[in-house]
């Protein structure tokens, strides 16, 4: 029933390019008792930011299917993650882009994503501890909090590149997730000026191209 309630939203957004006014009309359209929409969902707010919580745990699920996933490294498992869960958006970019675009506040964007933030910082909690695991001192370890946030934020830029990208089969954005991943592998490990200086005239290029 969860499924056929994702797909039934999107679909409705999409052609009605707008948003249920109530569960009570949403379920009637659906043809279900609001009991059964709320074994799932406590609202339609809530509905959508498991949406994209649902986007993140299929690309995640795609890549822990990969083979020698568990061998790779932390820097790797990012990178698998951001091709796939962009692969991922783009089946549902109609979608995507009406969320996440138009006339909305930046307060509701971020309570759309809310499910996803949660989803995403607890995976990048667990790479920045596979990765201090490897460090045989505690002094050369990084601090959890501030790498799941940053990663967030890393996250939140190469969405926003990914929607505002017009060049072929978003081209840009790859480059941008491997620069961008790099970068802060490398700062992380203390070694960032090359990278750092790569991916900064990168992105001084792109904000005249696509502003």
């Amino acid at each position: 029933m969860q499924q056929k309630i994702f797909e039934y939203y999107i679909q409705t957004v999409l052609e009605h390019e707008k948003e249920p006014s109530s569960v009570y009309l949403f379920c009637k359209d659906l043809k279900i008792e609001e009991a059964e929409f709320y074994k799932s969902f406590a609202s339609l707010e809530h509905l959508k930011a498991e949406i994209f919580s649902q986007f993140f745990d299929n690309a995640l699920s795609l890549i822990q299917k990969e083979e020698g996933y568990v061998s790779k490294s932390s820097q790797e498992k990012l990178l698998s993650f951001y091709f796939t869960f962009f692969e991922v958006l783009l089946l549902n970019r109609s979608y995507v882009l009406f969320a996440l675009r138009g006339g909305k506040s930046p307060m509701d964007k971020m309570t759309t994503l809310k499910s996803l933030r949660t989803r995403f910082k607890q995976f990048s909690t667990v790479l920045i501890q596979d990765g201090n695991a490897l460090k045989q001192s505690r002094i050369s370890q990084h601090p959890e909090a501030v790498f799941s946030e940053g990663a967030w934020i890393q996250l939140l830029f190469l969405l926003k590149f990914w929607l505002e990208d017009s060049s072929p089969d978003f081209e840009k954005t790859d480059m941008a997730i491997e620069k961008s991943v790099r970068t802060v592998f490398d700062l992380f490990d203390s070694s960032p000026v090359d990278s750092v200086i790569d991916f900064g005239k990168f992105l001084w290029k792109e904000k005249f191209n696509m502003a």
